[in-house]
């Protein structure tokens, strides 16, 4: 089970990673961006750690306080939601 649990955020964490890249792409050359909403789904879906390293890699959306604060919640939900519904084993 654990094995499944982390691959699972082991590709979500890097799917943002990736797109939080590829908006800083975008965003350097004028060309349409990837909506924020998308963004937050994301890291809703686990993927907070890899939008906090792209945020700090990419130098992209850190003046933006609501990224922190929705990056940090999420991760700590999925943090929580793992350590109580997982077995031990």
């Amino acid at each position: 089970m654990w094995d499944m649990v982390l691959i699972y955020y082991g590709i979500i964490n890097f799917v943002l990673f990736v797109i939080m890249g590829f908006d800083k792409w975008q965003a350097k050359r004028g060309n349409s961006r990837v909506p924020e909403i998308k963004l937050f789904a994301l890291s809703m879906a686990g993927g907070g750690l890899g939008g906090f390293l792209g945020m700090f890699l990419f130098h992209h959306k850190v003046r933006k306080p609501q990224f922190y604060f929705v990056f940090f919640a999420t991760t700590f939900i999925h943090l929580y939601l793992v350590y109580q519904y997982l077995p031990a084993n």
